[in-house]
C-alpha cells in the first residue's frame, strides 16, 4: 500500500509553482532538426519508445495516455480535441505549449519536440506502421444493442454528433469500423477518446466505463505520409 502511495508523488524538484498560469494550448508545433536524417518509420519508432516507458519512471499513466492523444490531435491540426483532451485530464500548460505540462497533483511532464511535430530533414518513405493496426482487421461482433453513446466526430473541419446504438461487449475496433461504413471512411485513421484517455481497439465497450450522457470524442485523420 506504501508503494502505491508513492507512485502517486513527484519530486519536489518537479512541483507546478503555485502561481503558475493555466493557457489555453496553442497550435504551434516545435521547429527542430534531427541530428541526422531519420525515416517516417524512425521516427513513429522513437516516438513509441518514448511512449511506452515514459510512465515507469514518473507520472502518471493516463495523464501520459492524454497527452500522447493530444499531441496527435495538435499535430493532425485538431486544436480543439486536443483542448478537450487536455481538460478532461485536468492537464494545465503554463505556457501554452505541450512541451512542459502538470497534471492535477502538481506533477510536471515534459515532452520532447520529436513526439509533437516531424523534423526538418525527415525522408519521407512507404511505412508499414502507418497502415491499419491487425486489432482493426479482427471480424466484427454482431450482437444486439444494449446501450447507447454519444460520439462527436471530427473529420477535417467538419464535427458530427450523433448517437450509436451499440453492445457493451463489443470492442472499440468494432464501433471504429462501423463509424467507417456509416461515413464512407476509408484510409483514414480513427482514435476513439473518452474522458482524456484514448481507448484501444481490443478495448470491450463495458470496459471503458463510458459515463453515462458523455460524449465520446472520435477524431478521423489521414495516415502520416
Amino acid at each position: 500500500m506504501g508503494n502505491c502511495l508513492l507512485r502517486e508523488r513527484c519530486p519536489s524538484s518537479r512541483n507546478q509553482p503555485q502561481d503558475a498560469k493555466n493557457l489555453p494550448v496553442k497550435s504551434d508545433l516545435p521547429v527542430w532538426t534531427a541530428e541526422r536524417s531519420i525515416t517516417t518509420e524512425q521516427l513513429l519508432k522513437k516516438r513509441a519508445e518514448f511512449w511506452d516507458t515514459s510512465p515507469a519512471y514518473e507520472g502518471r499513466k493516463e495523464i501520459w495516455d492524454a497527452l500522447k492523444a493530444a499531441a496527435e490531435a495538435l499535430e493532425d491540426g485538431n486544436r480543439d480535441l486536443a483542448q478537450a483532451i487536455l481538460d478532461g485530464a485536468s492537464i494545465t500548460l503554463p505556457t501554452g505549449y505541450l512541451s512542459d505540462c502538470y497534471d492535477e497533483l502538481g506533477c510536471r511532464y515534459v515532452l520532447p519536440p520529436y513526439v509533437l511535430s516531424k523534423p526538418l530533414n525527415i525522408i519521407n518513405k512507404a511505412d508499414l506502421q502507418n497502415k491499419p493496426s491487425d486489432s482493426s482487421k479482427l471480424t466484427s461482433v454482431s450482437m444486439a444493442p444494449d446501450m447507447t453513446i454519444k460520439i462527436r466526430l471530427s473529420i477535417g473541419e467538419r464535427i458530427i454528433d450523433e448517437r450509436l446504438q451499440v453492445n457493451s461487449l463489443e470492442r472499440i475496433a468494432d464501433v471504429k469500423e462501423r463509424i467507417r461504413e456509416m461515413h464512407n471512411i476509408e484510409h483514414q485513421k480513427i482514435r476513439i477518446i473518452c474522458c482524456g484517455k484514448l481507448l484501444s481497439d481490443k478495448t470491450a465497450i463495458k470496459d471503458a466505463k463510458i459515463p453515462k450522457n458523455f460524449v465520446v470524442q472520435v477524431s478521423v485523420t489521414p495516415y502520416l505520409d
